[in-house]
C-alpha cells in the first residue's frame, strides 16, 4: 500500500487510484457530508450514544476506504464519548473530524 498523501491541504485516499476501488472511494467521499452532519446532529441532540456509534462507524469506513489520516481524529472522538470526557474535549474532537473530512478527496493529487 502506498504512503498516505496529503497535498494542497487535501486528504487523499491511499486507494484513490485503485481501478477496482476508485469508484467506491468516490462514493465514500460524496457521502462524507451526510456522515459529518450525523455527528453534528447527535451532538446537538446530546445523543452521546448515537455520536459514539456514528464516530466508530465512520472510523471503520474511513480506514477501509484508505483514509488513514482520519482514523486518529475519529479514534479520539470515539474515545472521548465512550469515556465521558468534557463537552469541550468532545466538541474539539468533532470540530477536528469535520475539518479533516472537509479536506477529503477521491482520486489522487496532481
Amino acid at each position: 500500500m502506498s504512503e498516505l498523501t496529503v497535498r494542497s491541504g487535501y486528504v487523499y485516499s491511499t486507494l484513490g487510484l485503485d481501478p477496482d476501488l476508485g469508484d467506491l472511494v468516490e462514493m465514500f467521499v460524496d457521502e462524507l457530508p451526510n456522515r459529518v452532519s450525523k455527528l453534528q446532529e447527535c451532538w446537538d441532540r446530546t445523543d452521546l450514544e448515537g455520536l459514539g456509534r456514528a464516530a466508530h462507524q465512520l472510523k471503520g469506513a474511513a480506514g477501509s476506504y484508505g483514509f488513514e489520516e482520519l482514523t486518529p481524529s475519529l479514534t479520539r472522538l470515539d474515545y472521548s464519548v465512550r469515556m465521558s470526557r468534557s463537552d469541550d474535549e468532545i466538541l474539539s474532537a468533532i470540530e477536528e473530524v469535520i475539518e479533516l473530512c472537509s479536506r477529503a478527496r477521491a482520486g489522487a493529487p496532481e
